[in-house]
Parts: C-alpha cells; structure tokens; sequence
C-alpha cells in the first residue's frame, strides 16, 4: 500500500476531541440534546486501529478541548459557541474533569494537548510534542471532519507532516457535510479507511511493508 507508507515510530494517531463530554452518554452534549449516532459509533470503530497503532510502535496522540474556567470556574467561552451551544456552562470540558477526559475505548494516549479553537495547533503545545517525539506522519480520527478535523489537517499540512485522514474514522453531525469536507481534505492529505489503515499496520508487522 504505497498510498499508506510510513514508519510506525514516527507515525501518531491523532484522536481528536474523543472526549467524554461529546460522546457519553452523561457528557455535556448528552445532557444538551445533541447526539448523532455516527458519532457515537467511533470509539468502537476506532479501538482496533488504536491497539494496532500501540503494537505496531506507533504513537496515540489525543487532543482535547478546554472551556479554560475563569473568574468563580465560569468557563471562558467563545461568542459563536454561546450561540452554537447554550447548553454549555460551568465544568463542562473543564481541565482534569470527566467530560474533558478521553473516552474509556481508546485509552491511553501516549501524548495529550489541550486545545481552545477548532485547530488543535493554535495556541497549543502540539507541534512542539510532536516534533520532539520524531514525528513525521499524522493519520487523523475524530469529530468534527469540518470543524477540529479539518482545522489541524490544514494546520498539519503546513508544518509539514505527511497527513493522513481516516474517512470512516471522522464524522460530522451532518453526513452530507461529512462527504463535502473529505472531498476537500482529500486535496492536502490521503484518504484512507480504518480498514485500509489496519491492513497496512499488520504488513508492517509481518514484515511484509
């Protein structure tokens, strides 16, 4: 799979926002109403390609996003997401809480970086962690494909690593955004299948890459 070459050691896979607070079932967006069941079918997906990435050498890299407490753990959130998710208040994606956490499927992560805007480049420590870690190869997981997953590729891209997107290891809210948002990608990384990325770990691992 010449589209899929990569050195384990210096390949991370990138779990974006798998956080308990989008996804369980007594995280914040649950107890706003704001569910999709193609969303919440990715840790059980993904938990394959993470223990494959585990033993194959390769590095588990989670980003997290932070609603930063301020003044009395008031969160400091951002205008549009007010409007976006009123539900949205006080310990909800606070740093060191359940919700901020990484769901229980795909823990551990070998590296974990806060993140406050949709790219989990800006304003963070990744590109920091990742280049000192020898990191070349980013394959990406997560929610949103059009918001976090679609913000740190492009990031990625102009830092230079090689990108790779797992298509049915992303999701949206909107499956038609989904698709519109791979189409898109597809221009700055390659696009692969949680399967097509399984079957390339276990060449690796027989030897045969």
């Amino acid at each position: 799979m010449s589209t899929l070459a990569f050195v384990p050691a210096r390949t991370a896979l990138v779990l974006l926002d798998l956080q308990n607070d989008f996804l369980h079932p007594k995280g914040a967006y649950a107890r706003g109403g704001v569910v999709a069941p193609v969303i919440a079918a990715l840790p059980q997906r993904l938990k394959p390609v993470a223990e494959a990435m585990r033993k194959a050498g390769g590095w588990i890299v989670s980003t997290h996003f932070t609603l930063v407490p301020g003044k009395g753990s008031e969160p400091l959130i951002l205008d549009h997401l007010k409007r976006l998710r009123p539900f949205l208040g006080k310990g909800d994606f606070a740093p060191g809480s359940f919700g901020h956490a990484l769901v229980e499927e795909l823990k551990p992560a070998d590296l974990s970086v806060e993140k406050v805007a949709y790219s989990a480049f800006y304003q963070s420590r990744l590109e920091f962690v990742l280049k000192r870690a020898g990191i070349e190869t980013l394959v990406f997981a997560g929610i949103v494909t059009n918001g976090g997953v679609a913000s740190t590729v492009r990031d990625a891209q102009m830092r230079d690593f090689h990108c790779v997107v797992l298509s049915d290891g992303c999701a949206a809210f909107s499956p038609a955004v989904h698709e519109a948002s791979l189409v898109s990608l597809g221009t700055l990384a390659t696009l692969a299948s949680c399967d097509a990325l399984l079957a390339a770990l276990a060449a690796l691992s027989s030897g045969r890459g």
